[in-house]
């Protein structure tokens, strides 16, 4: 049937029983393949990764309009990177980093989980947040109203 339509026998599902085949232009057959393969990468979201850098010595002040930038990545679909970095003798506290950056977690804890709790790299440490919030505080609001009209 193939050859009598000028055209090829192509093998559209092998895996399938049994296989599936069309009766088809394959040169046509590919260039649609391809075509669609390339809409499904263009409607693949890209999540980037944001970094906010910081030291032990950073101020309230100044860690405050970090945070807010943090916030604004966060509300668009942007995963966060707090990193504190240490110089000389402040390796010697890490503890003073540690509790900048649950704290920043806290403040933004909200809209966003930790998706890397803190951990020291090197010199640095840091925490990774994600976007969306985080499931504990859901469970305890959808109780709350619950146990409210009980």
């Amino acid at each position: 049937m193939a050859r009598d339509a000028e055209l090829d026998l192509v093998e559209v599902s092998p895996t399938a029983t049994p296989p599936v085949c069309r009766i088809t232009d394959f040169g046509k057959f590919i260039y649609e393949r391809t075509k669609k393969e390339r809409e499904a990468r263009k409607a693949q979201t890209k999540i980037e990764v944001k970094e906010i850098r910081l030291r032990p010595k950073t101020n309230e002040a100044h860690r405050g309009f970090k945070v807010d930038d943090a916030r604004r990545w966060l509300n668009q679909g942007h995963k966060v990177r707090v990193t504190i970095r240490f110089r000389g003798r402040e390796m010697d506290y890490p503890e003073i980093a540690l509790e900048d950056l649950k704290e920043i977690a806290q403040s933004l804890s909200d809209i966003s989980t930790i998706e890397q709790a803190p951990m020291m790299e090197g010199r640095t440490m840091l925490v990774v947040l994600s976007p969306g919030k985080p499931s504990a505080k859901k469970k305890e609001k959808d109780e709350t109203p619950a146990e409210a009209s009980s």
